[in-house]
């Protein structure tokens, strides 16, 4: 009710300022006008394809100040005063959040669906994403370390972690939050299992310690999956689909 006036007049202009808002918008307001930011098509979208053919600009002053938009979807985008500028103009701005864990990911849904007036297709996407999850068999499948290319792990309290939990592992990674992994750790002391992330990004850590090839060594034949970087870059609602990548792929 609250675009009612505006969406009589014209379509409800939505600007992304980062990649995750993109994800957002395109699936919860694919008929609004938006205007999406310039990675919206990069290999590591989840939404690459609904993004082809739309508006793209960059995440700064001048670009709003030529879009005027009604609604403003960020998580970490957008300069100091770009977003200065949207609060002295009354611009709504929605600000996704970090998530946790999978409960985490239903309140960032709702939140942004809500802030775009769409209530009703978040609620639709958190049952779809309930559903999803119900269908993985809750059986352990043993011990993992999650590895990116970058050589960063993640332990309790991470979406990561949950997604992992989820899926029926134990997270070999016992410290909470992001750590990064030696090589000398992983030589000495080698994983039963890996899970590795990003490694699909062939341009990105190309040097980094998950590339290395004692590495590369340690993860033949104990590499339970890898997960595509569009399924781990933002915290949306494709942590379910992780998870299920994840559930079935050893």
């Amino acid at each position: 009710m609250a675009f009612a006036g505006q969406a009589e007049a014209r379509p409800l202009r939505v600007m992304s300022l980062d990649q995750c808002a993109d994800q957002y918008v395109l699936a919860l307001a694919p008929d609004a006008d938006l205007a999406l930011s310039p990675r919206a098509d990069d290999a590591d979208s989840w939404m690459k394809d609904a993004a082809a053919g739309r508006r793209r600009i960059r995440p700064t002053l001048e670009a709003a100040v030529g879009f005027q938009p009604d609604v403003v979807v960020r998580y970490w985008g957008g300069e100091p005063r770009l977003l200065a500028a949207l609060e002295r103009r009354g611009t709504r701005v929605v600000t996704i959040r970090d998530a946790a864990d999978l409960n985490a990911v239903r309140d960032v849904v709702r939140t942004v669906s809500e802030g775009l007036g769409q209530a009703s297709r978040g609620r639709a996407m958190v049952a779809r994403f309930d559903q999803q999850l119900s269908r993985i068999a809750p059986r352990p499948k043993g011990s993992a370390l999650y590895l990116t290319a970058g050589g960063f792990t993640a332990g309790p309290g991470t979406l990561i972690g949950a997604i992992l939990a989820a899926a029926g592992y134990a997270n070999l990674a016992a410290s909470p939050g992001f750590a990064a992994v030696s090589v000398e750790r992983i030589a000495l002391q080698p994983p039963s299992l890996f899970v590795l992330g990003f490694f699909d990004q062939i341009r990105s850590d190309w040097r980094g310690p998950g590339r290395h090839p004692v590495v590369r060594r340690a993860a033949e034949g104990r590499t339970a999956a890898r997960l595509p970087a569009a399924a781990l870059s933002c915290p949306a609602w494709f942590a379910a689909d992780a998870a299920a990548i994840l559930a079935d792929a050893r």
